[in-house]
């Protein structure tokens, strides 16, 4: 399509054309004597022009300028539409996954299967993050003990680091997971920044971090303390119970040492069943402990 405006030039350009014929011509009618009168109105005539010349193209830039106002304020609508598809479709995704997170959590109640390929990502990790807030409320609370740092090797306080790790990934996939605190855990520790060296977003972990000693938080008679030299087998747990698990990796194999911490705090103390629940294979290469990493309790 032909620019409107490129055609107004066009036209004005031949209006100077023959402006400039005109004005030979009176010079020639000045030169030939030729009448005066005869000139004025060929003068008048080309003044007529270039009134209406001048006019015609004010109009038509008069009336491009509705036209470019209506382009313009099509695309703000244009552009403010898409903004507010994009909204909607934003909020029915939601409402989506909201409605299958509500009945994955019914499913949950009532003993159904946890897992369900059709959940996504973003499904899964609101219900994640769901359960954590439950159980920092009302979970079983563990305590992992971390007052005998000083008894490790910069090696073992790495495994440590890692099995903290992975508890917490462990509690996290967890359908009923513990309320996690770690205790007695100095930040200017080597088992500090050694979990913040491995462990990536180490301090948004939903856990409670403090450099208080479990007695400073619990009451000594809410406390029961897991170790394997415990003479009583824990068979049950109370929700009334805070039980703690000594943060301990001891390659050397320091006895009694979480035994002796409990006696320490003058705290009950308890076993894991392993004996009663777990048999020892007889083969050269197995190997069996009743002392588990924390992860594994």
């Amino acid at each position: 399509m032909a620019d409107p405006l490129s055609s107004q030039r066009q036209q004005l350009l031949s209006q100077l054309r023959h402006l400039m014929h005109l004005k030979t011509e009176q010079h020639i009618c000045e030169m030939t004597d030729i009448s005066s009168d005869m000139c004025e109105m060929q003068l008048n005539g080309v003044s007529e022009v270039m009134d209406l010349l001048h006019i015609h193209v004010e109009t038509d830039v008069e009336e491009d300028r509705p036209k470019r106002a209506d382009a313009l304020c099509s695309k703000n609508v244009l552009r403010k539409q898409r903004h507010w598809e994009r909204q909607l479709a934003a909020k029915k995704s939601k409402r989506k996954e909201e409605k299958q997170r509500r009945k994955l959590n019914r499913e949950h109640k009532l003993g159904s299967s946890v897992d369900s390929p059709q959940l996504s990502k973003r499904v899964m990790k609101a219900i994640t993050k769901e359960r954590l807030a439950e159980a920092q409320s009302a979970g079983l609370k563990l305590c992992i003990d971390l007052s005998m740092t000083d008894c490790m090797s910069d090696k073992e306080i790495s495994r440590l680091a890692g099995q903290l790790r992975r508890l917490y990934g462990s509690n996290k996939k967890a359908t009923r997971p513990f309320h996690l605190f770690l205790t007695d855990l100095k930040e200017d520790g080597r088992l500090y920044r050694e979990c913040i060296r491995m462990n990536e977003g180490f301090l948004n972990y939903t856990m409670d971090m403090t450099e208080e000693s479990c007695l400073d938080l619990f009451p000594p008679e809410s406390v029961v303390y897991l170790t394997p030299d415990a003479e009583e087998d824990l068979e049950t747990m109370d929700a009334d119970k805070v039980y703690v698990l000594g943060g301990l990796v001891d390659e050397s194999i320091q006895k009694k040492l979480s035994f002796s911490r409990a006696r320490e705090l003058s705290v009950h103390m308890a076993r894991l069943p392993i004996d009663k629940y777990m048999t020892k294979k007889n083969n050269s290469k197995n190997f069996h402990s009743k002392i588990l990493a924390v992860n594994q309790d």
